[in-house]
């Protein structure tokens, strides 16, 4: 692939942080949560840029599995299947579960699952599935937007329910009448464990089996959260790695995704698709290393251009379309690159179509139309297969990129999701709710954002913790707009490089040391580590004493999350906040120019639970119920 030399990078990373005004442009062991696995131009800018479960008792907590593959009759199409069965949480009388399918067999377009109870439990909610119940027989059938499930693929969902006496784990399963016939659930005691899980699908209102019920406010609540409103599901935090340099070392993949002391939690990965074959295998280790580390990572992968020969201008550089008597290969391109991936062990959750489309800087690039998006993903998605395909990654979530798309019922089918990149979004007036895409229930992912403009590249103040500037920077503007996108009910976040000066781990320029957390990474971390893939946000009430705050809440696996930015030159002290429910446990971390991630006390009563928030800082409150 091109290199960029460094001077190069560096102006192009300077160019790319310019804010610019848009012209028309499976451990699978988890909370509360059932998973399954089954077979899977013109001028853009005035500016230029380049770039634990609740209640639980001393009674214990039941995990199951079961793994088993059986084959269909010759005539019949090749079926199999492992059910994977957890119980994430147990109080006297209810419990939570989780449940995992894994398709061995020929893709599937619907899928139906079964099993019995043996000692009288009953299921009482669900989500990710619709689940009925006749004597001890359960039926789970799936939902609209998770009955197709490839070869190797895999589907979740969980419930709550309630038992008397014991609760022992199904012995058996089937999967569109096939049974998957294998090893025995075993039961294992343990405690909830209050380490995020690896997937964490959306979780429901709190069990209306569980008996304990809040205590009565001993204050007013400051911030109250609603668990009843729900909005989007979060699909992750991230960044990219190296798209033209080195890939990240296995000790920076792990600090970078990994959720223990100075980690910093990061659930999704973006990489690029390079248009020669034979450089595909530079990140591989990286992206390994990241999907098995980091619990539940999705990893992004992104091409910058199709080779040369195939486009109008015969370049890599410079834009040039993508020749329409070429679109089979370039879909045949990206097919090729998600069958390599995945035999080296790196399974691409999300492909997208093209970086930038709107875009024809003099380094790797191609540009379409929104026609030609929803033309090529029309006619060709469904040949890129084992992933979910993303259009178009705009440079400001321009709308007219995807909504061609999302308009056509055969293209909009073929994709998973909707992206775009953060540079003169919010200027454009795009940083809000995208309407097209909430209404046909395709997720908006950020997926690319570089501002750095605190310091000069060469300035040690981006190794220096305590820098005001470099603080002021990010909090009043990256995290503020990672706030304001989940507000916006996007479901993704992600930055651009996850290891340079002015990103999350140093790469040993400009006061930074190499692989190193900064700053920056440590806010960001308070959302990634702490708001998991599958949680959901909710809704929360705020009195006039909370108006300066930004908060958002989420739940999930057990937990409710809220983040909280205080971007006033005051604290908020003896903030009051109120969850549904009895708490079991609070734990609270504040990041700000004199803290990194740091504990701090916090005072609980009931279903309440009060911090002081200092002034300028972001932090996190993790409820477990």
């Amino acid at each position: 692939m091109n290199r960029v030399p460094a001077l190069s990078l560096r102006v192009w990373e300077r160019s790319r942080s310019i804010r610019g005004t848009a012209v028309n442009a499976p451990v699978k062991v988890i909370h509360a949560n059932v998973s399954v696995d089954i077979p899977s131009g013109g001028n853009r800018m005035t500016t230029s840029r380049a770039t634990n479960a609740g209640l639980a008792s001393a009674g214990v907590l039941a995990l199951a599995s079961a793994a088993i593959a059986v084959a269909l009759p010759a005539d019949a199409a090749t079926a199999g299947c492992s059910v994977d069965y957890a119980v994430s949480s147990q109080w006297q009388g209810g419990f939570g579960a989780n449940v995992s399918i894994t398709n061995l067999g020929d893709p599937l377009t619907s899928w139906t699952l079964t099993w019995s109870y043996g000692a009288g439990q009953t299921v009482t909610q669900s989500w990710n599935t619709t689940l009925t119940q006749s004597g001890a027989a359960v039926t789970a059938r799936n939902v609209s937007y998770n009955g197709a499930v490839p070869t190797d693929g895999t589907v979740s969902f969980g419930f709550n329910g309630t038992w008397t006496g014991s609760n022992p784990a199904p012995t058996s399963f089937a999967v569109n009448g096939v049974a998957c016939a294998g090893s025995t659930p075993t039961t294992v005691p343990t405690q909830p464990t209050t380490t995020p899980p690896t997937s964490t699908p959306p979780t429901s209102t709190p069990p209306t089996s569980t008996p304990p019920t809040t205590t009565p406010p001993a204050t007013s609540a400051d911030i109250t959260v609603n668990t009843a409103t729900k909005y989007q599901t979060i699909d992750g935090f991230g960044a990219a790695v190296s798209i033209w340099g080195s890939p990240w070392s296995t000790a920076e993949t792990q600090t970078l995704v990994g959720l223990g002391a100075n980690q910093l939690g990061l659930s999704i990965v973006r990489t690029g698709i390079s248009p020669v074959s034979s450089e595909w295998s530079t990140q591989v280790s990286a992206l390994k290393t990241a999907k098995s580390y980091g619990p539940g990572v999705k990893i992004l992968a992104t091409p910058w251009t199709a080779p040369a020969a195939w486009k109008t201008n015969n370049s890599r550089t410079n834009g040039g379309e993508l020749k329409t008597d070429y679109y089979d290969d370039y879909a045949g391109q990206l097919n090729n690159y998600v069958q390599y991936m995945r035999g080296q062990g790196v399974p691409i959750d999300v492909t997208s179509v093209q970086n930038e489309p709107d875009w024809a800087p003099a380094y790797d690039s191609m540009t379409w139309t929104g026609a030609e998006l929803r033309n090529f993903v029309r006619d060709q998605g469904a040949k890129v297969q084992n992933t979910k395909l993303m259009v178009a990654e705009a440079v400001n979530l321009n709308y007219s990129y995807t909504d061609p798309t999302l308009n056509d019922a055969s293209a909009r089918n073929n994709i998973g999701y909707i992206g775009g990149h953060l540079y003169g979004t919010e200027d454009a007036g795009r940083l809000k709710p995208y309407a097209l895409a909430d209404q046909y229930q395709k997720p908006v992912w950020m997926t690319e954002w570089n501002f750095h403009e605190a310091a000069g590249d060469t300035s040690t103040a981006w190794g220096d913790a305590g820098n005001q500037a470099v603080w002021d920077e990010t909090l009043d503007d990256v995290m503020r707009t990672v706030d304001k996108s989940m507000e916006s009910n996007w479901s993704a976040y992600i930055w651009w490089y996850g290891k340079r000066f002015y990103s999350f781990i140093g790469d040993g320029s400009a006061g930074t040391s190499t692989g190193a957390p900064l700053k920056r990474g440590y806010a960001f971390a308070q959302y990634a580590k702490y708001v998991r893939p599958g949680y959901q946000r909710i809704a929360l009430t705020k009195d006039a004493k909370a108006s300066p705050l930004e908060v958002t809440a989420y739940q999930g696996g057990g937990k409710i999350t809220l983040v909280v930015l205080n971007r006033s030159a005051s604290a908020v002290n003896g903030a009051v906040l109120q969850a549904p429910q009895n708490i079991s446990k609070a734990e609270y971390y504040v990041t700000s120019r004199t803290a990194s991630a740091a504990s701090q006390p916090t005072s609980v009563n009931g279903g309440q639970v009060t911090v002081d928030v200092p002034a300028r800082s972001i932090s996190t409150v993790v409820l477990t119920l």
